[in-house]
C-alpha cells in the first residue's frame, strides 16, 4: 500500500536549484511506492541550521501531515544529519531528502550483482553519515574485552566501524567487478569494436530506443529509473557493413547524489569508455534544455565530455502537429565551434530511425571529417543555425 506522503521543496536563491511544481520529487516519490498528497514551498536566503525551513514553515508542514495523515516527509533538497533528526522529532513522522529517496529506489531496482553492490556501497556511504544519536539505541555503551572501568565503546562508534568495515569489503568486491569489464572492453578493442553507449535524463526513452535498435526486449516502463544494470546487444549496420555495441545505461538526474556518481563509476565508464555517445534526450520535455545541461555536466565529472555525440531527441510522437521539426536531420552548436548531429526519432513508432541508424553507420565506418561531426553549412537544407538553442524545434 502507498505511503501517504508531504513533498517539499525550498528555494534557496540563485545558484541553487528549485522547481517550484515539485513535480520531478512526485515521480520519484511514486516510483519509490509512496502517494503525494500535498506539496509545500518556502523561500530562504540561507537554510535554517536546525531545522532546514524554520520553525513557522515546519508548523505549517506539521499541520499538513496532521491534516492529510501523512507518514512520511519528503525533501527535495539534501538535508544535514542533525536537520533531519531534528524534523523527524518536531513532525512526528520519517523524514527524508531526494538523495534518500533516489537510493532507496535504485534499491529496489538494482537487478545485477554488481549493481546491487553499487547500490550498496551508496547507501552504507550515506548512512555513515546518518550516524547523530537519531535513535536511542545508539546511547548505549559496551565495555571492552579486559576493561573494569571506563565507559567502554559506544554504541555509535560500534555501529560506525561495523560500517567502515562493510564499505572497505564491498569496495574490493566492486574492485573485482571493474577489473572483469577491463578484461570484457579490451577484448571488444582487440576485436575492433565499435562501441556505442546512450545515455541521457532518467525517463527519456533510452532503453525503448536501446529496444527498437538492437530488437531487444529489455525492461522499459514510464517511469524514472526504470533501467539500473547496463546491458550491452549488437547492432548490425547495413550502412556500414559491420555490427557495432551498442550499451543501455543508467539515466542521468537533477542533483545526482555524488556518492551514487562515485558508486556507479564502474557502471559509467561503460559510457567513458565509447567511441560514440547517442545523448537521449524527451523532446517533449519543457525542461530539455535544462535536462540536456544536466547530463552534459554528469559526462564532464565521469570524463566523458569529449567523446563524439549525436544529440537524439526522441518522443517525436508526443509532439504536437505545430511543433514538429521542419527537418528530421540537422546539426546544432553545442559549443562555440563544435557542432553535433540532431536527429529526431520516436522510438515507439519508428519514425526517424533510419536517419539514426545512417549517422551512426557513418561515425563508425569513418566517413565523416576528422572531428568525426558533420560541419555545419548554410548550404545544407536540413542544417539548423548555429545559433539555434538546445532543446528547440523548428516548425
Amino acid at each position: 500500500m502507498p505511503i501517504r506522503t508531504v513533498l517539499v521543496g525550498v528555494d534557496l536563491g540563485p545558484g541553487s536549484s528549485f522547481d517550484e511544481t515539485l513535480d520531478e520529487l512526485a515521480l520519484l516519490a511514486a516510483s519509490a511506492g509512496d502517494d503525494p498528497v500535498a506539496r509545500i514551498t518556502a523561500r530562504r536566503k540561507a537554510p535554517d541550521a536546525a531545522l532546514f525551513v524554520g520553525s513557522g514553515k515546519a508548523d505549517e508542514i506539521k499541520a499538513a501531515v496532521q491534516t492529510h495523515q501523512a507518514r512520511g516527509v519528503i525533501f527535495d533538497q539534501a538535508l544535514s544529519p542533525v536537520q533531519q533528526r531534528n524534523l523527524e522529532q518536531h513532525l512526528g513522522v520519517p523524514v527524508a531528502d531526494r538523495t534518500a529517496l533516489i537510493l532507496d529506489i535504485f534499491a529496489a531496482r538494482a537487478q545485477s550483482h554488481e549493481g546491487k553492490l553499487q547500490v550498496e556501497l551508496a547507501r552504507l556511504q550515506y548512512q555513515a553519515t546518518r550516524l547523530v544519536r537519531r535513535w536511542t539505541h545508539l546511547e548505549r555503551q559496551t565495555g571492552g574485552i579486559g576493561l573494569r572501568g571506563g565507559p567502554g565503546e559506544t554504541q555509535i562508534e560500534l555501529d560506525r566501524r561495523m560500517i567502515g568495515e562493510r564499505i572497505k569489503s564491498v569496495k574490493a568486491r566492486l574492485e573485482k567487478v571493474k577489473r572483469q569489464h577491463q578484461t570484457q572492453r579490451r577484448a571488444r578493442e582487440r576485436s575492433g569494436t565499435f562501441r556505442v553507449s546512450l545515455v541521457g535524463y532518467t525517463n527519456a526513452g533510452k532503453s525503448t530506443l536501446f529496444n527498437a535498435l538492437t530488437k531487444s526486449r529489455t525492461y522499459a516502463a514510464d517511469q524514472l529509473f526504470a533501467t539500473l544494470d547496463t546491458t550491452t546487444r549488437q547492432m548490425w549496420l547495413e550502412e556500414a557493413g559491420r555490427a557495432v555495441a551498442l550499451s543501455d545505461t543508467v539515466g542521468f538526474i537533477r542533483d545526482l547524489p555524488h556518492k551514487l556518481v562515485e558508486a556507479f563509476r564502474a557502471t559509467l565508464t561503460e559510457a567513458a569508455q565509447a567511441d560514440l555517445l547517442l545523448h537521449v534526450v524527451d523532446a517533449s520535455s519543457s525542461l530539455a534544455a535544462e535536462q540536456i545541461v544536466e547530463v552534459e555536466r554528469v559526462l564532464e565529472e565521469i570524463g566523458a565530455d569529449k567523446i563524439p555525440q549525436i544529440l537524439v531527441f526522441n518522443k517525436l510522437d508526443c509532439l504536437e502537429t505545430s511543433v514538429r521539426p521542419r527537418s528530421l536531420v540537422d546539426a546544432i552548436e553545442r559549443n562555440p565551434g563544435v557542432a553535433t548531429p540532431r536527429v529526431h526519432v520516436s522510438a515507439r513508432s519508428g519514425e526517424g530511425l533510419p536517419n539514426l541508424r545512417g549517422l551512426i553507420a557513418r561515425h563508425a565506418a569513418g566517413a565523416l571529417n576528422g572531428s568525426g561531426l558533420p560541419t555545419l553549412s548554410s548550404e545544407r537544407p536540413d542544417a539548423a543555425p548555429a545559433s539555434t538553442p538546445l532543446g528547440t524545434t523548428h516548425a
